[in-house]
């Protein structure tokens, strides 16, 4: 059994790679060209290099996400 306070840190770990890869997500993703406001981002060659990225940052979020509820739910337990 890992302590309490290791698993809280890793809660805590994967909290913030979470919220740093869901807006690496949402910013990549092909939805954002359709919005008015980030339509001309796709004419920058940056932008083109740094869209193509979007396939794999889900390998990041989504095992981080798996670890993180996995750990959050063994330390605190099924709130309901």
């Amino acid at each position: 059994m890992v302590p309490a306070s290791i698993m809280l840190k890793i809660v805590f770990v994967t909290a913030m790679i979470n919220l740093v890869s869901v807006l690496l997500v949402l910013t990549t993703c092909r939805c954002m060209n359709m919005w008015k406001i980030t339509s001309g981002l796709n004419k920058h060659a940056w932008f083109k290099r740094y869209f193509k990225w979007h396939c794999y940052i889900w390998y990041i979020f989504l095992p981080s996400l798996l670890i993180h509820v996995v750990m959050a739910l063994s330390l605190v337990g099924f709130p309901f």
